[in-house]
């Protein structure tokens, strides 16, 4: 078969490995080269790999300004993998069986966007899901589907290396019987559908006054390799990476205070119901270092009436000087 990918992170590296594998070379790889890659979650460049293989590839920002050119192509396949754009109905009738696509949730549960943040978030079970592509997003009959549990413990990072074990597994499986000229995708139950919103850097902000579970949730499903949980501390905006919920200490402070420092700068913060470690953290700009910044007494996030009676303060000062 004359079989063509596209991706951008590291389930369409994955991909490309397997194919490559199961000899099932693409004729061509379409890989996105944004103006800013860490700004893409778990990106992964293909160029190399196709280089060093020899596989014809095209970069792209916009995979829909190619569509001509992969329409022309006359592919059999196209796998479309890791790719947060949505590829033209023109892209998806050129493929003469089709494309297929990938998804990390049990589908038809968990359609939609930022799958693992939110598999994260409610600790629901995900799944490595390789389906036919289709005009609506994520609905199309599937292939194969292999299952993985999320543990309390287990964060963005650890469930993308759960999802891409399991997708391995999903194409060692299907891959052989597709070379066979199997071919028996089964239609999903629209009656189960649930799906996700989009997820953006800013719902990354903690509001101290949640409870632990719930801020300790958001920080593991908002760490690497997605763009993080954030507070503030001043004008600084402080990035949280990992952290525990305390339950031995008989210890209560203010919400959003450090209450307590240990000598390898762990921060233990007050939340609205229960205490929270801060294990791992950086402040914005310093290159991923854990500053010493942080001390007891210390009120994390802002108090809006504060920062507003502050604020006000600095421009009647301003105000008096301009003479107004």
């Amino acid at each position: 078969m004359k079989l063509a990918l596209i991706g951008a992170v590291n389930s369409s590296l994955l991909t490309l490995q397997k194919l490559l594998q199961h000899g099932m070379a693409p004729q061509r790889v379409y890989g996105y080269e944004p103006e800013d890659d860490s700004r893409v979650s778990g990106y992964a460049s293909l160029r190399a790999p196709c280089m060093e293989r020899d596989i014809a590839y095209t970069p792209f920002r916009k995979i829909n300004a190619h569509e001509e050119e992969i329409a022309a192509a006359g592919y059999d396949l196209i796998f479309v993998v890791g790719l947060s754009q949505l590829v033209s109905e023109a892209i998806i009738a050129s493929a003469r069986l089709g494309c297929i696509g990938f998804h990390p949730t049990c589908l038809p549960k968990g359609r939609g966007r930022a799958p693992i943040a939110w598999l994260v978030l409610e600790e629901n079970v995900g799944a490595s899901t390789l389906f036919l592509i289709d005009r609506e997003a994520d609905a199309g009959p599937i292939f194969r589907q292999v299952s993985f549990a999320i543990l309390p413990d287990d964060d963005a990072g650890s469930v993308e290396k759960k999802a891409l074990r399991a997708l391995a597994t999903a194409l060692d499986d299907w891959l052989p019987a597709l070379k066979r000229g199997e071919w028996d995708p089964v239609p999903q139950d629209d009656r189960l559908v649930t799906e996700y919103g989009r997820r953006a850097p800013e719902d990354g902000r903690i509001d101290w006054h949640r409870d632990a579970v719930e801020i300790d949730r958001l920080v593991k499903a908002s760490t690497r390799p997605h763009p993080g949980a954030f507070t503030f501390t001043d004008a600084r905006r402080l990035f949280i990476w990992q952290s525990a919920i305390e339950t031995g200490l008989a210890i209560k402070g203010v919400v959003g205070r450090i209450l307590k420092m240990t000598s390898d700068r762990r921060a233990l913060v007050q939340t609205g119901n229960g205490l929270l470690w801060i294990n791992d953290y950086s402040f914005e700009h310093d290159a991923g270092r854990q500053e010493t910044g942080l001390r007891v007494g210390m009120r994390l996030g802002y108090c809006p009436e504060t920062e507003i009676h502050a604020l006000r303060r600095e421009l009647d000062l301003i105000k008096g000087r301009l003479g107004l």
